[in-house]
């Protein structure tokens, strides 16, 4: 578990932006398959790609004409019964933080591992997302 004085800053990148902190496992099964419509969930993360590219990708990407209706967020490393859950969701990949999935109607439909996120600008990652937006939502 991370400190919470080097995380709530990083969470609330997020959560200042609109996203919803997801801290449960129950609140994760209620945003991912119990919400009809879309809903783009980041795994984030105290890694440096997570800061760098991650989060501000995700955040520009929700700014696309078309958006999804829900944002949701856990935390690697914090929130670990939801964090867990939230894999579950994302089977069959593996575990990946930052990661950066979208939802229709409960059912995975684009998924950005680690390794699509590493190396990358976040003006890319927004783009990626803004395809997936414009096909899904």
């Amino acid at each position: 578990m991370y400190p919470v004085e080097l995380t709530t800053p990083m969470a609330q990148d997020l959560t200042n932006f609109g996203f919803q902190s997801l801290s449960t496992a129950e609140d994760v099964d209620n945003a991912l398959s119990k919400t009809p419509g879309t809903t783009l969930l980041v795994v984030n993360s105290v890694c440096g790609c997570a800061a760098a590219n991650a989060r501000p990708g995700a955040k520009m990407a929700a700014q696309n004409d078309k958006a999804p209706d829900n944002m949701v967020t856990v935390f690697a490393g914090v929130d670990n019964a939801a964090t867990a859950k939230a894999r579950e969701h994302l089977l069959p990949y593996p575990p990946s933080s930052p990661a950066i999935a979208l939802f229709k109607d409960g059912k995975l439909v684009h998924f950005l591992e680690r390794h699509h996120i590493e190396g990358r600008s976040a003006e890319i990652i927004a783009q990626n997302l803004k395809m997936a937006f414009d096909r899904y939502c």
